[in-house]
């Protein structure tokens, strides 16, 4: 299957440059909603049969324009919300918005045991992540999943067979960013395209 990953639009906490990770969190921002107008011609020619969006309100306002345009409903999924900053949340300040990339990188890399401040671990995450994934690969030839920065990345990290952990680290991922993937949960993942960049499909390690 082809699987998107679409992170949200802009929303105040990323102005802000603030670790906001709460249930429901904000909304988008005016550049957020054009983001997320934009979505459905950049994904034209892409045959979508199924959008799912996280749990947290600034996915699911993103995948709006498309679940109109396509006139598909939207799947609130319970596992793909953003990764909790547990003591760490709504702070602003570069230790701690490191300190938060270095543990969820970590998870990337395969140090499932380091654990978030005052939150959870990588198992955590992958047992809830990958779970919706699969939910979205069982029923669809080419799925579009709206989730968040952070998540995207770290499972794109552990899970993409054809490129290194360090890939998703050192390349961001804008408001509106997508992700494109093909394979499914049980023969892994290639990763196609990151933002726009187009990624050379040769495998390089093996599924986990």
């Amino acid at each position: 299957m082809r699987l998107f990953l679409i992170r949200h639009g802009q929303t105040p906490a990323n102005v802000l440059g603030q670790l906001d990770t709460a249930h429901p969190g904000p909304g988008l921002t005016d550049l957020g909603a054009r983001q997320a107008a934009v979505i459905p011609d950049s994904l034209r020619s892409e045959p979508i049969d199924a959008i799912f969006a996280s749990t947290l309100l600034r996915t699911q306002l993103t995948a709006e324009p498309l679940a109109v345009d396509r006139r598909l409903e939207v799947h609130v999924a319970e596992g793909l919300h953003e990764i909790e900053a547990g003591s760490l949340e709504g702070l602003s300040d570069r230790a701690s918005v490191r300190a938060y990339m270095e543990t969820v990188f970590a998870w990337g890399a395969g140090d499932l045991d380091t654990r978030m401040p005052r939150a959870t671990d990588g198992h955590a995450f992958f047992a809830r992540f990958d779970a919706d994934i699969e939910l979205a690969a069982s029923g669809a030839e080419t799925a579009a999943v709206f989730s968040h920065g952070a998540a995207i990345r770290v499972w794109t990290a552990a899970r993409a067979r054809n490129v290194p952990p360090m890939f998703a680290g050192t390349n961001d991922l804008i408001n509106a960013g997508v992700v494109e993937l093909t394979g499914s949960p049980d023969a892994g993942w290639t990763l196609v395209s990151w933002a726009g960049l187009v990624v050379e499909p040769v495998p390089r390690r093996a599924a986990r």
